[in-house]
């Protein structure tokens, strides 16, 4: 009896630690809702997914609301494009400072200065981890698209 008592503890200790392990972890299948500025545009992708606590902000160019680039060169494109991605964030419930993570594509990565210029005053201290690459070519022939990843703290 006492072998049998000692099997039905481990089974339930075994039990209460699986599931204190599985409550630590992510869900896999927590829920998660698009954000969609512009449906019009009908492309196959969400201007952001929310999953849990996290925002992740699709390719944002420098276009305006008609999808059309904004004329002024990496400059314009640059604001225009990080407005773009402000208007994600706002949308799902976030804010700027909640970014941590940034992508910038370049068409030509000789305009680095004067996108970082821009990038620089927007977003505020600390600024977010960021990668920044030339990308052969970019949709509509824009000279920057940004992605974005943001938590937002509980």
């Amino acid at each position: 009896m006492t072998t049998q008592k000692n099997i039905a503890r481990l089974c339930i200790l075994a039990l209460a630690i699986g599931l204190m392990i599985l409550s630590g972890q992510p869900s896999y299948a927590q829920e998660h809702h698009a954000i969609n500025l512009s449906n019009a545009r009908g492309l196959p992708f969400s201007d952001g997914i929310v999953a849990g606590n996290t925002l992740y902000i699709a390719g944002q160019e420098g276009t305006d609301d008609s999808g059309k680039l904004v004329a002024g060169g990496i400059a314009a494109e640059t604001k225009t494009a990080l407005e773009n991605i402000q208007k994600v964030v706002k949308a799902a419930g976030f804010d700027l400072k909640d970014i941590v993570s940034v992508t910038v594509y370049l068409g030509d990565i000789h305009e680095f200065g004067d996108m970082n210029q821009v990038y620089k005053s927007f977003l505020s201290d600390p600024k977010p981890a960021r990668a920044t690459i030339q990308a052969a070519a970019l949709v509509n022939n824009a000279r920057i698209e940004i992605s974005a990843i943001a938590v937002r703290q509980k």
